[in-house]
């Protein structure tokens, strides 16, 4: 590279960082003006493909990967076509490649969030389906023969984001792309993030956290890589990454993970601003504190039934599972007022959890770690792993209840390996038989054969049904009485107003003989 080139690469650099710094500036004052709970050091959203820099709905910018980040410039970008939902940002462009690419970025060490972000669409000569890739980092393999295209329509999803994190021990980062034989690899966007130090990972002098079913503790330490499989706001709504808390993690509902058929209850805290005394204020948006799911006061209920969610998981590895909890109901003041059971597959992780002695107080924020090994059941791929609350026996607690609040999942490296299997390819109906039958040839003789008897079924046929009409006119005039009342029953419904809305009630009436005073009266059954 001559000089002017390396002075061009420079001040694009320097544009970059200041652009950068200028968003984050912004992005870090909340509306009343106070400071975010963390200002990431490394903050950098790539747009891969693009020539140019972009801004998503949300006001981040993304930078292009030309002639910066990419070591090697010989590979495709391709404009495509955006998504029918959501930002086009960076779904627009796409970087390809039939051979192998690496990104470098130049970062500050510790440890960071690695996102990449997937539109599996068909590009030009490249065809959706023949995806197939591997996806390293140092010493980490994150994705191996990983297809974009299964994964994508197991979530049912046009775009996805499959997030890292790692521990950067010097200050460049590459990210290797290598496609599998006969196949191409691409992407459409990376986010590198930087993140607390103790965020996730353990403390030099951290003595671990409660490892399910095992006698020693489990520590997260620093040579171990983890994917973030789930993030949930508990009670809540959706959280966009631009209202995270600096690190821009993406929190989802938790509808679609709860378990059928068992009531619970959604609480609100509109009156106490959560005080973050035992954890950091950045270990969660204020929001995911605000809102919980708890089973309700009927105690009967409670005790009978466990209020539960199931998320699908990678067999043979170990999970990094975190819970959120936040006590602001007004009858959860003391200690003991709310003592439940936790149980983590189907294993109690805590027989007397009380979210008030954990914390001190109402209001105050805590989270529990827990480790859980998910082990291989023959040759099954992915499981369930389930999270459930029971409260304590009733000697124990005042209400017989639980609450959750919010829930992080993290698969744990093995070896340097995360790369799980990938999604079972769903199958296709197959072709319909009345349209392969239209093109299978048969010989004359079958024909003839076919209609001969297709002519004399339809003539019996209409005979039965002659023969029916013709009874059932009998039976109808059998069943009208001497005095002409009819002894047909008839459905009807009358439409009635509650506090849910219209709500109708159906009933069967009996029509007795019309008389000057009484007209169609119906027997209503409610």
């Amino acid at each position: 590279m001559n000089n002017f080139s390396k002075k061009h690469v420079s001040l694009q650099t320097k544009l970059s960082n200041l652009a950068l710094f200028h968003f984050t500036f912004l992005q870090i004052l909340t509306a009343d003006g106070s400071p975010k709970p963390f200002e990431p050091h490394d903050n950098i959203a790539l747009d891969c493909g693009s020539i140019h820099n972009t801004t998503d709905l949300s006001g981040r910018p993304w930078l292009a990967d030309d002639t910066i980040f990419l070591d090697q410039l010989n590979k495709e970008s391709v404009i495509s076509t955006s998504p029918t939902k959501g930002d086009s940002v960076p779904y627009k462009t796409a970087r390809l490649s039939r051979s192998q690419f690496t990104y470098s970025f130049s970062v500050t060490p510790g440890p960071k969030f690695i996102r990449l972000h997937f539109y599996p669409s068909s590009y030009q000569n490249f065809n959706r389906s023949n995806a197939f890739f591997d996806f390293h980092v140092g010493r980490y393999t994150l994705l191996r023969n990983f297809s974009t295209s299964l994964t994508a329509d197991d979530l049912n999803s046009e775009v996805f984001t499959r997030e890292f994190c790692i521990i950067v021990d010097d200050q460049k980062l590459k990210l290797l792309f290598t496609p599998t034989p006969d196949s191409y690899a691409f992407i459409n966007g990376i986010e590198i993030v930087s993140m607390p130090n103790n965020l996730y990972y353990s403390a030099e002098d951290d003595t671990g956290f409660h490892f399910i079913n095992q006698v020693n503790p489990y520590r997260i330490l620093k040579n171990q890589a983890l994917e973030s499989l789930y993030r949930v706001n508990v009670g809540g709504s959706s959280i966009s990454p631009g209202q995270d808390t600096g690190m821009f993690r993406s929190w989802s509902t938790d509808y679609e993970f709860l378990t059928n058929g068992e009531p619970s209850v959604l609480p609100v805290n509109i009156s106490i601003n959560p005080s973050f005394t035992v954890i950091p204020n950045y270990s969660a948006p204020i929001p995911v504190y605000r809102t919980a799911r708890t089973m309700g006061i009927n105690k009967t209920v409670n005790e009978n039934y466990r209020l539960t969610w199931e998320f699908q998981v990678d067999s043979g590895f170990t999970y990094f599972v975190r819970l959120h909890f936040c006590e602001f109901q007004v009858e959860i003041t003391e200690p003991g007022d709310r003592v439940f059971e936790i149980f983590i597959d189907n294993i109690v992780a805590e027989h007397q959890a009380d979210v008030i002695s954990w914390a001190g107080g109402r209001g105050v924020p805590v989270y529990k770690d827990y480790a859980v090994m998910i082990g291989r059941n023959g040759t099954e791929k992915r499981r369930n792993l389930s999270i459930a609350l029971h409260p304590a026996p009733a000697w124990r607690t005042k209400y017989s209840d639980a609450i959750l609040n919010g829930v992080e999942i993290f698969k744990l490296s093995n070896e340097g390996n995360l790369a799980g299997p990938n999604p079972d390819r769903i199958p296709i109906s197959p072709v319909n038989n009345s349209l392969e039958s239209k093109t299978r040839p048969r010989s004359n003789g079958r024909t003839v054969l076919c209609i001969v008897i297709g002519v004399f079924s339809g003539f019996i046929a209409l005979s039965v049904l002659c023969f029916l009409i013709f009874r059932r006119k009998l039976r109808v005039r059998d069943s009208v009485s001497s005095d002409g009342s009819s002894k047909w029953y008839q459905f009807s419904y009358k439409d009635y107003s509650s506090m849910d809305g219209s709500v109708k009630l159906y009933s069967f009436g009996e029509h007795s003989k019309k008389t000057s005073s009484q007209d169609n009266k119906e027997l209503d059954l409610l």
